[in-house]
């Protein structure tokens, strides 16, 4: 039996779609390293306007067991769409909205919490036809019998391990490894994108800057729905006060 092809007008919008999984991170960089990247990019491409990238963000697609069910990198890039979708922020990113472009380049970062990066991710993103597959794992690599950072390049609808660090990737135009940078203060490790030469592109100052008050911003948002959630709640309790000194059971409404 031949399978019918998919009516695209009958999917979702990204409207209608979450935005992410909803499910928290488990150690800060899982959210700083990304975030750096797309800084860093922001500041490198600052002239294009045909790449998009994003952190913890759904990608929906057709490949899977269904439309809405996405895949959520800790990363993506996606080259050849609008940096702005119709001049409005994404909420997310579904491959029919976007002329069927998949992301070319995927990153998962492997914490304490195991997500199969290394099995069920490696599936969806080959049959997504995701180019380039980055995973690091800094922490626990000798635990899972890998490398602390892998590139995966798909080859014939498979993916093969690549050599060297940093590793070039031309389609993109950019090369990705680890290096050495001093964020707010602390000397650590992260990843950094590199010239054809290897060499890498340090984060500046003003990248630093933009990622300290993206992060302020962040838990200022966080604050303001705490207190909202305080308010309401509080609101609740005094309306169930006044219907109980009425004779009336809140619990029963």
């Amino acid at each position: 039996m031949v399978a019918q092809p998919l009516d695209l007008t009958t999917l979702p919008t990204t409207e209608d779609l979450p935005c992410s999984d909803d499910t928290p991170v488990d150690n800060e960089d899982q959210n700083l390293l990304p975030n750096l990247l797309l800084l860093a990019l922001a500041s490198l491409w600052s002239e294009r306007m045909d790449w998009f990238f994003a952190v913890d963000m759904a990608v929906y697609h057709t490949t899977g067991v269904s439309p809405k069910v996405p895949v959520v990198p800790d990363g993506f890039l996606s080259l050849g769409v609008e940096r702005k979708k119709n001049g409005r922020s994404r909420k997310s990113y579904a491959v029919w909205e976007e002329n069927g472009t998949v992301p070319i380049l995927t990153l998962e970062m492997v914490s304490h919490r195991y997500n199969d990066e290394y099995e069920d991710k490696l599936d969806i993103y080959a049959r997504l036809g995701v180019l380039y597959y980055v995973i690091y794992n800094p922490e626990y690599w000798q635990r899972h019998g890998h490398l602390p950072f892998e590139v995966h390049k798909l080859q014939n609808q498979t993916y093969q391990l690549q050599i060297g660090e940093p590793f070039w990737m031309p389609e993109i135009g950019l090369g990705l490894g680890r290096g050495q940078q001093v964020v707010g203060g602390i000397e650590q490790e992260v990843l950094l994108w590199h010239d054809s030469q290897g060499q890498p592109y340090p984060l500046s100052d003003q990248v630093i800057g933009d990622l300290r008050g993206q992060l302020q911003a962040e838990k200022q948002r966080a604050a303001t729905e705490r207190q909202r959630a305080t308010t309401e709640r509080q609101r609740a309790e005094r309306l169930a006060e006044r219907l109980r000194s009425l004779g009336v059971d809140p619990d029963t409404i």
